[in-house]
């Protein structure tokens, strides 16, 4: 028996359009499982399709000239990406990848565009979603200038947490070092204070959250304002 797929309403962008609207590009719609370690955009390379994850994390991943890496934004159920798609931008400038792997239903380029152009609410929201997204990425910007290692790994595992299912988050030591630019040793280190703090436990390629509202306590002003400013632009929006 084949097992039914995931709905397309578990991405959160596709679920508050209003159904009129959506049914406009329902059919462009294609359903894809991603694995982790999956590309959905290749920095200077055109853009195929635009990703909306109904399970899953992902990464927007910047590439200096020497090939250091660091990521720039998170993304899960609630976006879509390439977001550069929806001002008609055809190269990505950034790697795009699955940290944690899931589901998506994609979109070709020329159908996102068309939607873009002939379906207002669909433009509507995916503007907004550029606006909430670029919110995330001004305040990782900040928060790597001004707060420690172990405030940004609070901050990074409390933005998966709001985008798995539970509490078990499928993370190992060399990925999250990757993602936050530091090295391992660092990320060790912190880790050990969030799990001596009773945060968290840290176990081989995972991370189990024990103490959210601690953990953010923790976190100070590293977290939370784009989190309430995502609610604020795309909540209510019909």
């Amino acid at each position: 028996m084949t097992p039914s797929l995931p709905s397309p309403m578990r991405n959160q962008l596709l679920a508050m359009l209003p159904e009129a609207d959506y049914s406009q590009i329902a059919s462009d719609l294609q359903y894809v499982d991603l694995s982790r370690g999956a590309f959905l955009a290749r920095a200077g390379e055109p853009i195929d399709h635009i990703y909306y994850l109904t399970s899953g994390i992902g990464s927007l991943v910047a590439t200096t000239p020497e090939s250091n890496k660091a990521e720039a934004g998170i993304f899960g159920s609630e976006g879509y990406v390439p977001t550069s798609a929806a001002t008609g931008v055809e190269l990505s400038a950034h790697d795009v990848i699955m940290q944690i792997g899931g589901d998506a239903y994609r979109m070709n380029f020329a159908s996102f565009r068309r939607g873009m152009e002939h379906n207002r609410n669909f433009n509507r929201v995916m503007i907004r979603c550029i606006e909430a997204f670029s919110i995330q990425l001004t305040y990782t910007a900040v928060s790597n200038a001004v707060h420690g290692v172990d405030e940004r790994l609070a901050r990074w595992i409390l933005m998966c947490h709001d985008r798995v299912p539970g509490d078990q988050i499928p993370l190992t030591h060399e990925f999250i070092s990757l993602m936050l630019a530091v090295r391992r040793p660092s990320v060790t280190t912190s880790l050990h204070i969030l799990e001596g703090n009773g945060f968290i436990r840290s176990l081989r390629g995972q991370i189990i959250i024990r103490n959210r509202p601690a953990l953010e306590e923790f976190a100070r002003d590293a977290y939370g304002k784009p989190e309430a400013e995502y609610r604020r632009l795309m909540i209510g929006l019909f």
